[in-house]
């Protein structure tokens, strides 16, 4: 059984940083690629970033050198690192990850720029 849980969410004001993390459990992290999304307030879920298997890293546009995905393999966890922060980026933020025919997403952490 593949779970996802992700945690570091919070409160925050313009321009300050979080550091999100997703932690698996039955399953080999480091194997497959691993993305976060996101969920603003009345929208549809959004893909915010990926990481590879081999490391290789892919950001949507308006999140683009603020934030950065990374994995730590040691410890089966992907983190977010995010920078910058603006009202925007409020929003509920899922890890994700995609095994055969599976897609699975962890509970989410919820995300609030306010100042």
């Amino acid at each position: 059984q593949v779970q996802l849980v992700e945690s570091g969410g919070g409160l925050v004001q313009p321009g300050g940083s979080l550091r999100l993390s997703c932690v698996a459990s039955g399953t080999i992290f480091r194997l497959y690629t691993v993305a976060w999304a996101r969920q603003p307030p009345g929208k549809q879920r959004e893909l915010v970033a990926f990481i590879t298997s081999g490391g290789s890293t892919n950001y949507a546009d308006s999140v683009k050198g603020r934030f950065t995905i990374s994995r730590d393999n040691a410890k089966n966890m992907v983190h977010l690192q995010m920078n910058s922060l603006k009202p925007e980026d409020t929003a509920v933020y899922y890890c994700n990850t995609h095994l055969g025919n599976s897609d699975y997403w962890g509970q989410g952490t919820q995300v609030t720029v306010s100042s």
